[in-house]
């Protein structure tokens, strides 16, 4: 074959995706079209920010983490001021601070060029983040990554924090292993690890897909690696910023409860051992025990789970016994969601509840001190809706996942004679250890 011809299929192949990422690319105008009304000036009116559902973490923490003249990690600043997230995402942080300084001379004028920036780059992420999901869904779904692309949860919540840059890294991590990549699949997740800590939540899942199907070394392959690009991107702060660094693990775990967690209106309401115990133990405790409810499905069923459907349950899982649930959590699930079941009334059930959500933080926020503006805000029963609204949507996916995984013929992905098109080298792999049950 000539170098001619290989090009032919290569360009055959990308036409499909073109429209995919044009509307990515406009869902990524539509969500910084939301927050213009913050951009000119309402990030300095807490009233006008939350009024006009705007919010963003990306402008203030430019002045308070004091980007605008000191290094992350590396700033000479009280503990509690250090940049709190894992290296790879400050260390996005601070290249485009850097960038924003050299570009203008006022901080206020810098903070806006930092926002700008920063939209920019979480905007190539979430065309980057549909066209990987696109590609991982193979011909017959391709699709589906409609869903991550445009739909107005995604809209509304692109652009409160960094979490797309871990999307991204997260849909290349899937599609390398689909194709057999091993290591370049654990490079990906180890830096996606590093950016956001939730991907963790997928060794997991390929450990029970790996202890179904006995592939231990693509598996411990994969594993090394996420270690490997760990260490790499860790080591060099926990050496020379050992504060900075561990600012993101010791504020993870000495954090309450916060905005949009169930444990919350437990709290809230004194639910006895829920509203009082410590949170901490009493999440991780709840986490588990859906782990494990999760990995006897995976051992169990009749039939090897997708690697994707895993991936989800493990995920939602950890979302909904976390300490805190924020709006941006859902660019978390959206592409898994959509592989793990592409069908559309439970998606657009959960999309409602999560529009509500975004709508109603803001409107709770606006009736708590300091503001306590009970005149544009809602109180506790109300902003609760929200709260549960996520949780019971979010409930019945899962069911509908699980069902799908104990009846195999019900999952609309494997009609057509399709196994596992993300599972790499899980499609069709024959079962090596399954669990008896009664």
């Amino acid at each position: 074959m000539t170098t001619t011809e290989a090009r032919v299929p290569l360009a055959a192949r990308a036409v499909p995706f073109l429209p995919l990422g044009l509307i990515a690319a406009l869902g990524a105008v539509l969500a910084y079209v939301v927050r213009l009304p913050c951009r000119a000036g309402g990030w300095n009116d807490q009233v006008q920010t939350y009024t006009n559902f705007c919010y963003t973490d990306i402008y203030p923490l430019y002045f308070d983490r004091q980007l605008a003249t000191q290094n992350p990690y590396f700033a000479d600043v009280p503990f509690d001021k250090q940049v709190e997230y894992p290296v790879v995402l400050g260390e996005v942080m601070q290249v485009i601070a850097w960038i924003s300084r050299k570009l203008d001379l006022d901080q206020v004028a810098q903070a806006v060029r930092f926002y700008d920036l920063t939209v920019l780059l979480l905007g190539i992420c979430l065309v980057v983040g549909v066209l990987l999901m696109a590609a991982v869904a193979g011909p017959t779904r391709r699709w589906d990554a409609l869903w991550y692309a445009i739909s107005p949860a995604v809209i509304l919540a692109a652009y409160i924090n960094w979490d797309l840059v871990a999307g991204a890294l997260s849909m290349g991590m899937l599609l390398a292993w689909a194709r057999k990549r091993q290591v370049l699949a654990g490079v990906l997740l180890g830096l996606a690890i590093a950016t956001k800590f939730y991907p963790l939540m997928f060794l997991g899942a390929l450990f029970l897909l790996t202890l179904r199907t006995a592939r231990w070394r693509p598996f411990l392959v994969t594993l090394g690696s996420t270690a490997g690009a760990w260490l790499v991107v860790n080591v060099p702060f926990m050496l020379f910023a050992w504060d900075g660094w561990r600012r993101f693990y010791v504020f993870s775990q000495e954090r309450g409860i916060d905005w949009g967690s169930p444990w919350l209106f437990f709290q809230r309401k004194g639910w006895g051992i829920l509203g009082e115990a410590d949170v901490s133990t009493l999440g991780m405790v709840a986490l588990a025990v859906l782990c494990l409810g999760i990995a006897v499905l995976a051992l169990a069923a009749p039939r090897r789970p997708r690697l994707v459907q895993i991936c989800f349950l493990a995920l939602a899982a950890f979302m909904m016994t976390n300490k805190v649930w924020s709006p941006q959590f859902v660019l978390w699930l959206v592409p898994f969601a959509v592989l793990a079941r592409p069908r559309w009334k439970p998606l657009a059930l959960w999309q409602l509840a999560e529009v509500w959500y975004f709508a109603a933080i803001w409107l709770y926020l606006l009736a708590q001190p300091p503001l306590s503006r009970d005149d544009l805000g809602i109180g506790d029963d109300t902003y609760f809706t929200a709260v549960w609204g996520r949780v019971i949507t979010i409930g019945i996916m899962m069911a509908f996942v699980v069902r799908d995984i104990l009846r195999p013929e019900r999952d609309v992905v494997r009609q057509g004679d399709i196994d596992d098109q993300a599972g790499g080298v899980f499609d069709d792999a024959p079962d090596r250890f399954v669990l008896k049950t009664p």
